[in-house]
């Protein structure tokens, strides 16, 4: 029986790249005959899945390992903050033991040595699911197809927490997206840290899929995509010239009109500084041509304000960029020391009142941007892809509201412009006759700063 298995606790957190690391830690766990609970008193041990990137996170994941350990006792720690093993150790000398950021295999070793495993699994009645344990409702899934980036961005420490590009063999994602696609899974969000580089560090080696050849670059990898019939939709791409044959797929309904690219900044004295591959006036006519070729492109992006030797007229470069560009979603940050970070050592440290003051003006600016762009999809009709009912996620998912906002007697969804966690929402009138994971006609009556609403259409 079940009940003699050993069970583990298991806390997971920073970006959707780390909670695909957790899910593939979980379903090897859960193979080996584990058991997983969702609680600490339940727990025989727990894995605290930790991110490293700012110091802010950096913060919160201890504040994880102390509340695990104040908890349960015995913590075992991975992900990027295990990198820096002595920061964790220092802070908290109890833990059993620390890995660092996808170091798969020694975390179920560690598993396996502190936590021997007396029940012999068996395969054939300690079933795991084909697609693996899932930390997402079951209707969306994170398809992570690299792991480590090129780039050297003088704010960012990546590189050194997981290493170069190192892309996934083509054939892997696709089998891997098709078992997704078969277990129910309604879209599939491509993540890495350089989505448009996948497959230069192997020379863009074809592979095999179906029994055919496919090529392991960002084009191959989408065409072969939009053959599985669901949402695929593109995160962390960098806007490379060759991102221009994928906008096509896009205007042709093969793929989400959607593109996630994280542009930072547009002062291209900032951008040089932050060592981001880009330039201002080439990205503004690539985002003009895109949005000629599909109309419906909806792009999102972050930046950072307040980064060392940035100027007012730095500044002022940047609100005036998102006039014209015009994007649909964006986030901002203000800039804050990580350490290790190349950018710490540049002069000109912008002050902190200057930096909340341009944020806020950063956040005004796109406030009413994102608006307007709202407004203008009242009286349409889109697919909504439902997240939650009545305040109810799907069952495999968390019963929490996404983003705050689920209300009840409502339905949550989202439209091809909104990626879960980090865009809005399209709020519907209930319906009895709908579900979590159930893609619906929704007719556009209402706008705000952030979110839909509307009505099912018959």
């Amino acid at each position: 029986m079940s009940t003699a298995n050993k069970k583990v606790g298991f806390v997971s957190l920073g970006c959707p790249k780390a909670l695909v690391d957790s899910e593939r830690i979980l379903t090897q766990l859960r193979t080996d005959g584990y058991d997983i609970v969702p609680s600490y008193d339940d727990a025989d041990i727990v894995v605290v899945n930790t991110c490293g990137f700012i110091d802010s996170a950096k913060q919160e994941s201890l504040d994880a390992i102390g509340e695990a350990l104040a908890e349960n006792g015995r913590v075992i720690v991975t992900g990027c903050l295990g990198a820096m093993a002595d920061t964790i150790t220092e802070a908290h000398p109890k833990v059993l033991a620390v890995t660092g950021p996808h170091a798969y295999e020694e975390v179920v070793s560690k598993v396996h040595h502190f936590l021997p495993q007396e029940k012999t699994h068996n395969p054939f009645t300690d079933l795991v699911p084909p697609q693996g344990i899932k930390l997402t409702p079951r209707h969306y899934a994170y398809l992570k197809i690299s792991e480590g980036c090129n780039h050297r961005c003088s704010f960012c420490i990546i590189p050194s927490l997981r290493g170069d590009l190192v892309s996934r063999p083509v054939g892997d994602v696709l089998d891997e997206a098709e078992r997704l696609a078969n277990a129910g899974v309604k879209e599939l969000l491509v993540i890495s840290q350089d989505t448009s580089a996948y497959g230069v560090d192997i020379k863009y080696q074809t592979g095999f899929w179906q029994g055919r050849p496919i090529k392991a670059n960002m084009q191959g990898l989408c065409e072969a995509l939009a053959e599985l019939g669901i949402w695929v939709r593109l995160h962390y791409v960098y806007p490379y010239p060759h991102v221009d044959k994928i906008i096509p797929l896009m205007a042709d309904g093969k793929i989400l009109p959607y593109l996630d690219i994280p542009f930072q900044h547009a002062s291209l004295s900032i951008l040089k500084a932050m060592k981001r591959p880009a330039a201002t006036e080439n990205t503004l006519k690539r985002i003009e041509k895109w949005r000629q070729i599909c109309p419906e492109l909806t792009i999102r992006s972050t930046f950072i304000v307040g980064f060392p030797g940035e100027t007012d007229a730095d500044f002022e470069e940047l609100l005036s960029f998102l006039q014209i560009a015009q994007l649909d979603r964006v986030g901002c940050f203000q800039y804050s020391p990580v350490a290790g970070a190349k950018a710490n050592e540049l002069p000109g440290a912008v002050a902190e009142e200057l930096k909340q003051e341009r944020w806020e003006r950063f956040m005004a600016t796109q406030q009413e941007i994102s608006s307007n762009r709202l407004r203008r999809k009242i009286g349409s009709e889109m697919d909504v892809l439902i997240d939650s009912v009545g305040g109810e996620a799907d069952e495999e998912g968390d019963s929490d509201d996404l983003n705050g906002l689920v209300e009840l007697n409502k339905i949550v969804g989202r439209s091809f412009a909104d990626a879960p966690e980090i865009d809005g929402s399209v709020f519907v009138e209930a319906n009895s006759h709908v579900s979590a994971g159930d893609i619906v006609r929704v007719k556009i009556t209402q706008a705000d700063e952030y979110d839909l609403y509307g009505v099912l259409v018959d």
